[in-house]
């Protein structure tokens, strides 16, 4: 089972594991764009409904929760629904694994557990804290610290029917492909209205990212952890994934710029300045939002993720999970 089945990455995870043979059921409250292959069954879910997620698990032996909200542009404003989503929706899908007797669950996170606007080089899972939950500035990123540690907690914990859950956790960073829905539409469109034509952030900073293909291949190689064949390696663990390279955004963008025939941004403004209009747009967001929706160009949590490094070492994934990225070209995606 996938949640999060209707959107790119849990789209595309399905599909790969209906290729080696599994028979998969996508849960998403929206129907994926794309077609649905054969030994893949959509389910209209919505991860708030406790029934709902107990009918898509059952017979199940092995649950994806790829779901979240919030996680970029105006959604991150919306805190009741985050929190529905992020920390409720995660409480539920812990306990239908433990009433319909599911032993594996991988929960995809996210770096912002960890990173909350101080610079972190090639950081590791053993030695990187939780961020301080009452410091990070946007609710998605402290719902998914919740719910991951939720996820940790839950490990060990007995099934209804006898048997053991073992949960594992993946932190990937930014997500790009091809026909990626979020960040690339949403990136090319600020480009295309010239919102973009400044740059901020010291140009030597780096942050790491990961395609789609890469996100799938550790979310495979993290469910086989979980089995007795493999010893139970990622039992109760943590991995952050990505293509296992670091690159400035505004260098990385390049190809975007250059396909949108726009120009590169040249005029560098204080980060300062940048940080303080993000808080003011996020302020007028929530006054005018009972009138109208309007979307703040960038929030405080998008400005700290291009201007301060943020960047993760992927050995224990290799080593523990086998995990292997392959390389890819950004311009491939941006075509």
């Amino acid at each position: 089972v996938v949640t999060g089945g209707g959107g790119y990455c849990g789209y595309k995870l399905g599909h790969a594991l209906a290729n080696i043979g599994a028979s998969v059921v996508l849960c998403d409250i929206h129907k994926p764009m794309w077609l649905i292959p054969n030994g893949v069954v959509w389910i209209q879910t919505d991860i708030r409904d406790y029934n709902a997620i107990l009918a898509a698990c059952e017979g199940a032996d092995c649950v994806f929760h790829v779901a979240s909200y919030g996680m970029s542009g105006t959604e991150q404003l919306h805190k009741e629904e985050i929190e529905s989503v992020n920390i409720n929706g995660t409480r539920f899908i812990l306990n239908a694994c433990k009433q319909q007797n599911i032993p594996r669950l991988i929960y995809t996170s996210s770096v912002n557990v960890v990173f909350g606007g101080l610079p972190i080089e090639d950081g590791d899972e053993e030695s990187l804290q939780y961020f301080p939950i009452d410091k990070l500035v946007d609710h998605y990123s402290r719902t998914k610290s919740i719910a991951e540690q939720m996820i940790l907690a839950a490990n060990g914990s007995p099934l209804a029917g006898g048997g053991t859950l073992h949960t594992c956790v993946l932190r990937p960073p930014g997500i790009y492909g091809p026909e990626e829905q979020r960040h690339l539409p949403r990136l090319a469109k600020i480009i295309e209205r010239r919102l973009l034509s400044f740059k901020f952030g010291d140009p030597t900073v780096k942050m790491n990212w990961i395609h789609v293909e890469n996100f799938v291949q550790a979310h495979i190689l993290a469910a086989e952890a979980l089995t007795r064949e493999k010893n139970y390696i990622a039992s109760g663990q943590v991995y952050f994934i990505h293509d296992g390279e670091k690159s400035n955004l505004f260098e990385w963008l390049t190809p975007l710029f250059e396909r949108l025939g726009c120009s590169k941004p040249w005029i560098r403004i204080p980060t300062s300045f940048v940080y303080a209009s993000a808080t003011f747009m996020e302020y007028l967001h929530s006054v005018l939002r009972p009138f109208v929706d309007l979307p703040p160009l960038l929030t405080r949590n998008e400005v700290q993720n291009i201007s301060v490094t943020h960047t993760f070492r992927i050995d224990k994934a290799r080593t523990q999970l086998g995990y292997h990225p392959q390389k890819y070209d950004f311009a491939d995606s941006v075509d």
